[in-house]
């Protein structure tokens, strides 16, 4: 039985019908293919669109990546030369520091890569804590911060004489690292909504000239504060005898002909000051009239510190300022003479006389400033209000008898333990809107937590703005106080 082979495909009847359809589908095939060639090639087709945002975006991440690279790369040869700096006794304390110094701006730059904002870090967290409500905050409004000009762009800063008469006062702040790593600094004005003014930093006499630290502060044309300690930057705050640094060792002896011991230091660091050609404010051996610096004169009872005799502060700040007159300096340098409030100190001095035997002369200073904290232990007898008059009244008092010199307060700060800090700022603000004060040009805020001693039992005082919600919402509500003579948040 033979069976006939089937000449025909499933989807025609005949083999003429079958070509028929092949050649139909073969058209169809053709122009969806010349369709999708136009398409794809024309220059506006989404197709075309997603490929290029594609390709750019790529690219964008390429150059991200190659620069957190090349951030990253900095900051690892800057890890390993502080720790080979470190490791080699032969070398300076300056060096260190000045390494360490690079490392926190090249830190900085990484950590704000990877936020995506100027402001990276964390903050000290602002929680309640204890059960407590959380206080209704304004929302701030977002600091204006400067962008850094471009490179070969001259810093242009205003002249000393602008800055020393200041139209609106001063809003400060000292952070951790600041100003070579400013994401502390940022991140805390986001949270504020102010962009300080003036940026404090220390420095030591065992190290150069910064003037990275100077350029850039005026990049964002924030004041810069040098608190210009004479000794070496790694000092402990409790050693008060560093006999290589004492205040007879600056001076020398003038009339005999015998040169200070850092004569050359400090007309060279006058010299790099009018070589870097912005100004900025130095508070020169601060806190002179407390017991517990190694310029300090002379303990509670009498007795000499760290080899110092009476009048020498004065002698030593003249002729640290004689020297940078000689060299230029001084038309670039505001010069703030800073004693400590008085309330704490011991009983001889307190009194006015001690303080003007340590004033070197309305000559030598442009700025009369203050250290005050509200600090444990808060000993004072019940029902005191710890507030604004309680730290600073006495020894407002005591500098304007002294001179008339705009007043800055230098170094400010309140601690969390004892639960007035809220209360505190709140006062701060509202007194520096009365007319009594209209001669207080500013304020530098102590934005740290540092951990030490309070009547014999270790504790941290946590000094930070953020340091809680309701310190946060005094210091917001404060600086938008209505009649505020504060900008804000400067253009």
């Amino acid at each position: 039985m033979s069976v006939s082979k089937r000449t025909t495909s499933w989807w025609a009847g005949s083999t003429t019908r079958a070509r028929l359809t092949a050649l139909g589908a073969s058209a169809i095939v053709l122009a969806l293919l010349t369709t999708s060639v136009v398409v794809w090639t024309s220059p506006g087709n989404p197709v075309s669109v997603a490929i290029e945002n594609a390709a750019e975006d790529e690219s964008a991440d390429r150059a991200v990546v190659q620069e957190r690279n090349k951030l990253l790369g900095q900051v690892i040869a800057l890890r390993k030369s502080l720790e080979k700096v470190r490791g080699d006794l032969s070398s300076s304390k300056a060096e260190v520091a000045g390494i360490q110094q690079d490392l926190w701006s090249a830190q900085g730059e990484l950590d704000a890569e990877g936020s995506g904002s100027s402001g990276g870090g964390s903050g000290g967290g602002g929680s309640s804590g204890g059960g407590q409500k959380t206080p209704t905050v304004s929302t701030p409004r977002q600091p204006a911060f400067k962008s850094t000009p471009a490179a070969g762009t001259p810093i242009v800063a205003p002249t000393k004489a602008q800055i020393v008469a200041p139209t609106e006062p001063y809003f400060g702040m000292y952070t951790a690292q600041a100003p070579f790593n400013w994401a502390t600094f940022d991140s805390t004005s986001v949270k504020i909504g102010a962009t300080p003014s003036v940026v404090g930093y220390f420095g030591g006499w065992d190290e150069d000239f910064r003037a990275n630290a100077v350029t850039r502060a005026w990049e964002r044309d924030t004041l810069p504060i040098l608190t210009w300690e004479s000794r070496p930057i790694g000092s402990k705050n409790d050693l008060i005898n560093e006999p290589e640094y004492s205040l007879p060792d600056i001076i020398g002896d003038p009339a005999a002909g015998v040169a200070g011991s850092y004569d050359d230091y400090i007309r060279q660091y006058a010299r790099d000051i009018v070589s870097t050609g912005l100004p900025l404010g130095i508070r020169l051996n601060h806190e002179m009239n407390g017991i517990w610096y190694p310029w300090a004169e002379q303990t509670g009872k009498g007795e000499s510190i760290n080899g110092n005799r009476p009048g020498d502060y004065v002698k030593m700040w003249q002729h640290v300022h004689d020297i940078f007159e000689a060299e230029g300096a001084n038309n670039l340098v505001v010069w703030i003479w800073s004693p400590n409030v008085i309330n704490r100190l011991p009983a001889t001095h307190k009194t006015p006389e001690y303080l003007a035997n340590l004033y070197p002369g309305d000559d030598y200073v442009d700025w009369v400033g203050l250290s005050g904290y509200l600090r444990p232990p808060f000993d004072a007898p019940e029902g005191t209000a710890y507030d604004f008059d309680f730290t600073f009244d006495s020894s407002l008092n005591a500098l304007r008898n002294l001179t008339d010199k705009p007043i800055l307060l230098a170094e400010i700060g309140a601690s969390e333990i004892g639960s007035h800090k809220a209360g505190w700022v709140s006062s701060l603000f509202t007194s520096l809107q009365k007319p009594e004060n209209a001669d207080i040009i500013g304020f530098a805020w102590f934005n740290l937590a540092v951990t030490t001693y309070v009547a014999g039992e270790r504790a941290t005082n946590d000094w930070r703005i953020d340091s809680r919600a309701d310190s946060l919402a005094a210091f917001v509500d404060g600086l938008a106080l209505p009649g505020s003579r504060f900008v804000v948040n400067p253009k």
